[in-house]
């Protein structure tokens, strides 16, 4: 029980997290917002961006259940945070990599909408926007 209250305080905190930093992308503090995402990774995975980073995306989710043991929570919490490393990083210009963070964060819930047993309307919303970005950074 100890473990779904935590995951469950994961995946609330995110919802706050990915509001302060699209905010703060908006004011174009980016600065302040890498700085934010850079602490949601340590504080909510324990890891840093730069673990996520190395993985490519075809074995993101192989390698993390079965290596590192993530549950479901815990991909749901990193595709958060991919989408929001991808907006910052589209947001500075880096296109290429916001590709690959957006692609990463749309594999992750491509494999929890498959996966999970609960129909999520958020989710679902997630995987068109993703679907769309990837798209026009594609082009």
């Amino acid at each position: 029980m100890f473990q779904k209250d935590y995951i469950l305080r994961m995946i609330e905190m995110i919802g706050d997290l990915i509001a302060a930093l699209l905010g703060l992308i908006k004011k174009g503090d980016l600065e302040q917002a890498e700085k934010m995402l850079e602490r949601g990774y340590m504080e909510l995975l324990r890891r840093d961006a730069a673990f996520f980073q190395f993985i490519p995306k075809e074995k993101l989710t192989d390698t993390l259940i079965r290596e590192h043991h993530y549950e479901h929570g815990h991909l749901t919490v990193l595709a958060e945070l991919f989408f929001a490393e991808a907006t910052l990083t589209e947001a500075q210009g880096k296109r290429q990599y916001s590709l690959i963070c957006y692609e990463k964060s749309l594999t992750l819930l491509e494999f929890l909408e498959k996966e999970d047993r609960t129909w999520s309307e958020k989710r679902e919303e997630r995987i068109k926007l993703l679907k769309t970005r990837i798209l026009e950074l594609s082009m």
